[in-house]
């Protein structure tokens, strides 16, 4: 299952899916988008180090779903095809980073690369 991303107004929205919802113990996130660092598409990250899962699933090439610590970093998972993830970096929110699969990679990333707030430099 994927996940869904959209834009509403001034906020990044991340629909959990399906029976994912079960596994993540989330079905829908919320991110300010002067929050959103930026999106990446990133096939390799699969191979990451998860990090202590609390809670989620974790089934090894099958499902990583829920929120894991790693390195003092929370991170929400929500990946079964690694190679149709998306990387969503955030600052000053509970998680560091959103890890998930979607239907399309790189027109997620286009749509949250376009919508996010840039700091000043």
């Amino acid at each position: 299952m994927t996940a869904e991303v959209s834009i509403a107004g001034e906020t990044l929205i991340v629909e959990v899916r399906g029976l994912d919802k079960l596994w993540a113990l989330k079905s829908r996130l919320e991110i300010p988008l002067v929050n959103v660092a930026g999106a990446t598409a990133d096939p390799g990250v699969g191979r990451e180090r998860k990090g202590l899962r609390a809670p989620g699933t974790h089934v090894p090439g099958v499902i990583t779903s829920g929120t894991f610590h790693l390195d003092g970093e929370k991170v929400f998972w929500n990946v079964h095809d690694p190679n149709r993830a998306v990387v969503i970096a955030l600052r000053d929110q509970t998680y560091a980073r959103l890890v998930i699969e979607v239907e399309d990679p790189r027109a997620t990333v286009d749509l949250v690369e376009h919508a996010i707030v840039r700091p000043p430099q």
